[in-house]
C-alpha cells in the first residue's frame, strides 16, 4: 500500500527555520514526481516545491525560490524540504503528494497528484 507521512513541522518564529520530512512507503521514488503543497485555514491548497525523478529536476514556486530547499535521501525513500526565513503568512498543513507522469503545467496543481499524506502543521509566529 502506498503511504506518505510527513513530519518536522512545528512553532517557529519568523525568520527561523524548518526541515519538513516526507517518507514514502509501499512504492519507490525513483519513479514519481514529488510535491510538497501547503493549505492555510480558508485557502486553496498551492503548490510549493516539486522534483522530477525522470529528469532530475526540482521546481520551485516563486515565494519560495531562494529560501526553500527540496532534496531526498534515496536509501531512506524519504525527500525533505528546507525552509529558511520563514513568515507568518507561510503558516499552514504542508502535504507531500506524489504522482506517477504529469504535465509540466499541472506540476504545482494538487489535485493533478494521486497520492498525499496526512500533513504537518507548521505555524510562524512570535
Amino acid at each position: 500500500q502506498l503511504q506518505l507521512v510527513e513530519s518536522g513541522g512545528g512553532l517557529v518564529q519568523p525568520g527561523g527555520s524548518l526541515r519538513l520530512s516526507c517518507a514514502a512507503s509501499g512504492f519507490t521514488l525513483d519513479y514519481y514526481v514529488i510535491g510538497w503543497f501547503r493549505q492555510a485555514p480558508g485557502k486553496e491548497r498551492e503548490g510549493v516545491s516539486c522534483f522530477k525523478s525522470s529528469d532530475g529536476s526540482t521546481y520551485y514556486a516563486d515565494f519560495v525560490t531562494g529560501r526553500f530547499t527540496m532534496s531526498r535521501d534515496n536509501a531512506k525513500n524519504t525527500v525533505y524540504l528546507q525552509m529558511n526565513s520563514l513568515k507568518p503568512e507561510e503558516t499552514a498543513v504542508y502535504y507531500c503528494e506524489a504522482v506517477r507522469g504529469i504535465a509540466p503545467m499541472n506540476l504545482f496543481r494538487a489535485p493533478h497528484y494521486d497520492y498525499w499524506g496526512q500533513g504537518t502543521q507548521v505555524t510562524v509566529s512570535s
